[in-house]
């Protein structure tokens, strides 16, 4: 098994801390091997910023893959330039409260989730990437929840009052991730 995914969208959009904690939660909670590749644009908020993770139980031999079996769009321009590296039957995961673009490909999954009015819905408007990595896992069962829950638990050691609020975004997104994955 191996999983090839990009996250993609504006800077801070915790684009890069959602591939971040995806990959050290699945490296130190699993015996899979997990690579992180980050890619910045020139400017910090607003710019470009995308990341690559690989998850596989084989040895990884390039951390980047322009064939997906899994795409991450946070905005519209996400979602135009890197759509056509989505495989054949690859999933899709659209913010749909930014991405309001027709998207024109029919041999792919699109599993679309409102993460941003989400996140603004709970008061926790940093959330939203937590909430799409709860997607991401419900709908692909990349890793088991429980390796998130415990990677959010360690990334928040420090500042444990966000702990839970970012366990429950997790678990919001967990549960559109799964109820599109039985709807198909």
């Amino acid at each position: 098994m191996e999983r090839n995914l990009m996250i993609a969208g504006f800077g801070g959009q915790g684009v890069m801390t959602m591939g971040k904690l995806l990959a050290e939660a699945t490296s130190q909670a699993t015996d899979l091997n997990v690579t992180f590749f980050p890619s910045y644009g020139a400017a910090m908020r607003g710019g470009t910023a995308n990341c690559y993770v690989v998850i596989s139980d084989d040895p990884i031999g390039a951390p980047v893959s322009y064939s997906l079996e899994d795409l991450v769009v946070m905005n519209g321009p996400s979602l135009h330039k890197f759509i056509g590296n989505l495989k054949p039957g690859g999933n899709l995961f659209v913010n749909s409260t930014i991405v309001t673009d027709p998207i024109e490909r029919d041999d792919i999954n699109i599993i679309e989730a409102p993460v941003t009015q989400m996140a603004i819905d709970i008061n926790n408007p940093r959330a939203l990437n937590v909430i799409m990595l709860g997607v991401y896992v419900g709908a692909t069962d990349a890793v088991p929840e429980e390796v998130i829950i415990k990677g959010i638990n360690h990334k928040f050691e420090k500042k444990p009052k966000l702990i839970e609020p970012n366990v429950e975004a997790f678990k919001m997104g967990l549960e559109i991730g799964r109820k599109q994955k039985a709807d198909k």
